[in-house]
C-alpha cells in the first residue's frame, strides 16, 4: 500500500497511482488533524473525494506519530498530550478522540490507537506498553459502534510487545478476544533486527485468524514481502518506495540502482526491463541519471512511481506464486536475480 500521509503520495499525481495497479493508499490522521484539519476533509466528502483518490483508504490511528515526532508528550491512562510538531500548539489524543478523527477523515480502514513501544524498550516497560494498547483497543472498539459509521468502515486490531515473543502472543489473544475486522502488528521495522523481526512474526502470526487481514505496519524492502509473507503477512505499507525514488535509489528486477551513480551516465538502456512505468518507458538511465545531478524536480515523480510499480507487480507476482503453489522457487528465482549485480551477493 502505497504511503500517502497527507493525503497525497509525494510527488505522484492520483490517476498515475491507479495505472500502477495500487489498489489501496494510506493517510495519517495526525498530520490530516493538525492539517488542513477533520472538519474540512468531513465538508469535502471524505478523504477519498478530498485528494481525488476515489478508491479504498486506509488510516493509520496517529499513535505512531505522536510518539515518534515529539519530544514533549504525556503519557496517561486517558490518551496521549503532544505538541503539534507544526506551530507547538497543545493537542491531547485519547482512544476515542483518534476514532471520532478518523471516523471525520472517513478512509475504509481505520486503525486503533495504540503506543508504538520504541526500540531497545526493557521488558517491563514493553509489557506495561502493549497491556496499556489492549485496555486503549477495547476503548476504540466501544467508541467505533457508537453509531452507524461502522457499516462504512473497518476496524483493526494493532498487536505490540515489542521483540518479546510471550508479550507479543499474549497481545495477540486478548486482542482477538476483543475481536476486529482485522489484525496488524505494530512496533517493527524501528530498528529490531530482521532475525527478531521474524521470530516475532513465526511467533505472532499462527495467533490471529486465517480469515482475517493480517497487516505488518510499515514493512516494505523487496526482501521483506517474501520473507514476511511467508510467515503469514498479507498487507504492507511503507514510505520506502517514494522516500528512497526521491533520494535516486530505484527497486529492479535486476537489483537495487542508486541512479545518482557515475555509471549510469551513458547508460542508454531503460531503468528496469520488466517494468512497464512511464520512467522506464520513456527515458534512459542517462536521462534520469542527468534529472537527479541536475536537482530537476522530474526525477522525483518518475523515480517514485517506478518504486511503487515495482512494488505493487512485485506483490502480484507473490499472490500469483502462492496461487500456483510455486512460492519458493519463485522467492529462490527473485533473490537470485535481485542480488546478482551486488558483488558478493546477499543470497
Amino acid at each position: 500500500m502505497p504511503v500517502g500521509t497527507q493525503a497525497t503520495v509525494k510527488g505522484v499525481a492520483t490517476e498515475y497511482l491507479r495505472e500502477s495497479g495500487a489498489q489501496i493508499i494510506l493517510a495519517n490522521s495526525y498530520h490530516l488533524y493538525l492539517r488542513p484539519g477533520t472538519d474540512i476533509i468531513e465538508k469535502s466528502g471524505g478523504v477519498q473525494k478530498f485528494n481525488s483518490w476515489n478508491g479504498p483508504m486506509l488510516t493509520d490511528s496517529g499513535g505512531f506519530q505522536i510518539f515518534s515526532l515529539n519530544d514533549i508528550r504525556k503519557l496517561s491512562e486517558e490518551g496521549a498530550e503532544f505538541q503539534s510538531h507544526i506551530d507547538g500548539s497543545t493537542h491531547f489524543f485519547s482512544p476515542e478522540k483518534s476514532i471520532q478523527v478518523q471516523k471525520k477523515i472517513g478512509a475504509d480502514i481505520i486503525m486503533c490507537f495504540d503506543e508504538c513501544t520504541p526500540y531497545p524498550a526493557a521488558y517491563e516497560y514493553a509489557k506495561g506498553s502493549m497491556e496499556l494498547s489492549l485496555r486503549w483497543a477495547q476503548r476504540c472498539k466501544d467508541e467505533f459502534y457508537k453509531d452507524d459509521s461502522f457499516k462504512k468502515q473497518a476496524l483493526f486490531g494493532i498487536i505490540q510487545g515489542s521483540v518479546y515473543n510471550d508479550l507479543r502472543k499474549r497481545s495477540a489473544q486478548e486482542t482477538v478476544k476483543i475481536g476486529f475486522t482485522g489484525y496488524a502488528i505494530g512496533g517493527l521495522s524501528v530498528g529490531e533486527p530482521k532475525d527478531d523481526m521474524h521470530s516475532v512474526l513465526e511467533n505472532t502470526v499462527p495467533v490471529l485468524p486465517e480469515e482475517k487481514a493480517r497487516y505488518l505496519m510499515g514493512v516494505g524492502m523487496p526482501e521483506d514481502l517474501w520473507e514476511c509473507v511467508e510467515r503469514g503477512i498479507d498487507m504492507f505499507d511503507c514510505v520506502i518506495p517514494t522516500r528512497n525514488g526521491r533520494n535516486g535509489q530505484v527497486f529492479t528486477s535486476l537489483g537495487k540502482l542508486n541512479i545518482r551513480n557515475a555509471e549510469f551516465r551513458e547508460d542508454f538502456t531503460a531503468l528496469d526491463p520488466e517494468c512497464g512505468c512511464p520512467a522506464c518507458k520513456g527515458y534512459t538511465k542517462a536521462y534520469l541519471n542527468h534529472l537527479v545531478r541536475a536537482q530537476e524536480s522530474l526525477y522525483l515523480s518518475l523515480l517514485s512511481l517506478h518504486n511503487i510499480y515495482f512494488m505493487v507487480d512485485l506483490m502480484s507476482k507473490i499472490r500469483k506464486s502462492l496461487e500456483s503453489d510455486t512460492f519458493l522457487e519463485a522467492k529462490k528465482e527473485f533473490f537470485e536475480k535481485y542480488y546478482k549485480r551486488q558483488v558478493g551477493g546477499r543470497r
